[in-house]
């Protein structure tokens, strides 16, 4: 700039992007590849996704001139802006934090001291038993408690629910494949505290395929579920207007390790079959679809969980257009969940970490309700302090960001728009291929989505493997000092049977057991129509969830599939590492031992010495360093007086030929059982090395989990 023009000028206009000229791409790309020194632009600037998505290193506003979505407003069809005009600014999410307690006393205690902190919304979750119609003196073994509350009548939810007032709190209840049973006792509830059933707001979600995806089972025949559906939405219609009853949950595939897209793809299949399946009994398109919550897991790719849920709405609403529905029947519901698959036993106070960031891109997203899990909910009923936590980030985000007060705050970004469309499109293709299979149900009776998810695991699996996919404090910078959180173990949970199960014998001592019989037999007599006000009234007079459900289910077959999704956790076999190390502690006294044989002085063996340390501990082995040694003797000696069995070498490429066949002789002479390992993959040396000795090499990229499953087997 030359002092003409800066004399021309005021300081304000001093500097201006206009004054530079504009690269273009193709001229950016060219500098971008000379800088990688010949390195491939594809490998090295390109992420691919488990999507098969490939996510650009820069987007321009080109990139948004095919998109359809790009003029479409907050509040206005396809909704991918969100379902209101004013987003956050008119209602903030609810705060919907599930309280696994088992017990109705504890749930209670738990759930009236987070509603006084913040909480906004009760969220239910039944216990194994409960989702499956069963009451807790039924031959369920440790499925009373297992993952919610165990709930058996109108007592028990009174328990729990005592001093809320439901006309004012929205109340959430994840019911499995069966919603009348549970909101039977619900309406029940209701009546006996003489409340209005139409103030009831919130989801009593049935969700059958969702169900039968994980479980591999129902209690009865779809067909009859789908009866069952259709009579309870008819009665909410007329009885609580504001009640959802479908729940289309995308957890199931999200924890079995499915993709973004997959996630997706099957929850819109499953959408869609309800739809159809009740719609064809009778309900509208416009009665339906407003009464559907879809609950989506937030995942750790930050903005392929923001760009999902948005894809979400746009693939709904052109779903219900599809069927005809109105614009008002386009909106969709959802709720967020932060993901269980990434969360991990050892370290546990990372799992805070992750949940945030998710719940971040919830928000971002455009939640209407989230729970964010408490850190150690993976292992156990969470703790006030767990709980508190996983609450505050709420509020948080709700006080401390504004993100309350931007509408859309992703929308318009080059990025986020172009992968909400590739997020759409990818979805849809997958949503197509169920439709050409005859729907959710057919295909996952021939084991379609199970085998596209179980292809997607099998990757993670193996990036996690490599440490590709990290896991902070297990597969990566992990602490062996660290305690595990401590699970549930089975004899606590056949304890809470054994209780739970004496409690209902009291409980059906004490009730009429006439007039609960007579309303039982009156139920079991109803036509369709009268079904959920006998089942109301069954549980008014005594009757146990699992007697209605029993009763419902007339049926003496139901559905299975033969390979239900297997839910994991990403990180579960590296945690089994850990518990073979520490079942070796306690049975030895000590660790299991890997000597660090480091040669020459610090500066040529620590970089490697320290890498080995952290790739060995992820393992739980002690890794036993020094300074380091001068000559092999003296390495070989030391290595063999600190008793372990396994010794890593570490130094430079450049003096491993002179090191390594030496070395290595020395520590297998006497003891041919010794492990050798060598820091480093020099591959014109490895064939080498393996004949003098060398068992195995550590290095960047290479199978840790499997390295530490090998070492683990030799002790």
């Amino acid at each position: 700039m030359t002092d003409e023009l800066q004399n021309n000028k005021t300081p304000e206009e001093t500097l201006s992007f206009e004054e530079f000229p504009v690269p273009s791409y193709e001229e950016w790309r060219e500098t971008a590849e000379k800088g990688l020194k010949g390195g491939s632009f594809e490998k090295r600037l390109i992420t691919k996704t488990h999507e098969d998505i490939d996510l650009q290193p820069m987007y321009q506003q080109g990139a948004l001139a095919d998109i359809p979505h790009m003029d479409s407003l907050p509040g206005t069809a396809p909704y991918v802006r969100g379902t209101s005009t004013l987003g956050y600014r008119d209602k903030a999410w609810e705060v919907t934090q599930e309280l696994r307690y088992a017990t109705p006393k504890d749930f209670n205690q738990a759930l009236r001291a987070d509603l006084e902190r913040g909480q906004t919304a009760i969220n239910l979750v039944l216990d194994q038993a409960g989702l499956m119609g069963e009451d807790a003196d039924d031959d369920v073994g440790d499925d009373i408690g297992k993952g919610g509350l165990s709930i058996d009548h109108v007592k028990d939810l009174d328990e729990a629910l005592a001093g809320i007032d439901l006309a004012e709190t929205p109340l959430f209840v994840q019911a499995g494949a069966e919603g009348i049973p549970v909101a039977a006792l619900v309406f029940a509830l209701l009546k006996k505290q003489d409340k209005p059933i139409d103030q009831l707001t919130g989801c009593i979600g049935m969700d059958p395929l969702g169900t039968l995806a994980r479980d591999g089972h129902l209690p009865r025949p779809l067909n009859g579920v789908y009866d069952g559906m259709t009579r309870f939405l008819y009665s909410t219609i007329a009885n609580a207007p504001r009640l959802q009853t479908i729940s289309v949950q995308g957890h199931p595939y999200h924890d079995g390790g499915a993709s973004a897209t997959q996630e997706l793809g099957f929850a819109i299949a499953t959408a869609v079959e309800y739809l159809r399946e009740i719609h064809r009994r009778g309900p509208a398109i416009d009665e339906i679809a407003p009464r559907i919550r879809f609950s989506f897991s937030l995942g750790s790719n930050f903005f392929m969980e923001i760009a999902k849920l948005r894809a979400a709405r746009l693939v709904w609403a052109k779903v219900v257009k599809a069927f005809g529905g109105g614009d008002d029947a386009q909106k969709m519901s959802i709720h967020g969940r932060t993901s269980s698959w990434n969360k991990t036993l050892y370290d546990p106070h990372v799992n805070m970490l992750r949940a945030t960031t998710e719940a971040f891109s919830g928000v971002l997203g455009g939640v209407d309700s989230m729970h964010i899990a408490p850190y150690d909910e993976v292992a156990r009923e969470p703790d006030d302090f767990s709980r508190r936590v996983a609450r505050n980030a709420h509020t948080v985000l709700r006080e401390e960001t504004n993100l309350t007060s931007t509408v859309d705050p992703a929308g318009g970004s080059w990025y986020v728009e172009k992968l909400t469309d590739t997020v759409a499109r990818e979805a849809w293709s997958i949503f197509q291929e169920i439709e050409k299979e005859g729907g959710m149900f057919e295909a996952l009776e021939k084991g379609i989505p199970q085998q596209k998810i179980s292809a997607v695991a099998d990757k993670r699996a193996a990036d996690a493997a490599k440490r590709k996919a990290i896991f902070v404090g297990t597969n990566m910078y992990a602490n062996i000092n660290d305690k595990p959180l401590r699970t549930i173990s089975r004899e606590d949970a056949l304890a809470l049977q054994a209780q739970r199960a004496k409690e209902l014998a009291a409980y059906r001592e004490g009730r009429d057991i006439n007039a609960c019989q007579a309303a039982i037999d009156e139920l079991a007599n109803a036509e369709p129509a009268g079904v959920m006000g006998l089942a109301i009234q069954a549980a008014s007079a005594g009757a146990t969830l699992g007697e209605i459900a029993k009763t419902l289910a007339v049926e003496d077959t139901f559905d299975t599939i033969a390979n239900p999704i297997r839910i994991h956790r990403g990180a579960e076999a590296y945690e089994a590492l850990r518990h073979v190390a520490e079942d070796y502690t306690e049975k030895n006294g000590h660790r299991p031992k890997i000597f660090s044989a480091n040669m020459g002085p610090i500066p040529q063996h620590k970089a490697r010495a320290d890498f080995s340390r952290g790739f060995l501990e992820v393992g739980g082995f002690d890794v036993i360093g020094n300074d380091g040694f001068k000559t092999v003797e003296d390495a070989a000696q030391a290595a063999k007086d600190s008793g372990a069995g396994i010794v890593v070498i570490c130094s430079t490429d450049k003096t491993y030929p002179d090191l390594v066949p030496p070395l290595t002789k020395l520590l297998k002479d006497g003891n041919s059982k010794t492990t050798v390992l060598l820091a480093g993959y020099p591959k014109d040396h490895v064939e080498a090395f393996k004949a003098a000795g060398v068992d195995d090499f550590i290095f960047l990229g290479g199978n840790c989990l499997g390295l530490m499953q090998k070492l683990q087997k030799s002790l």
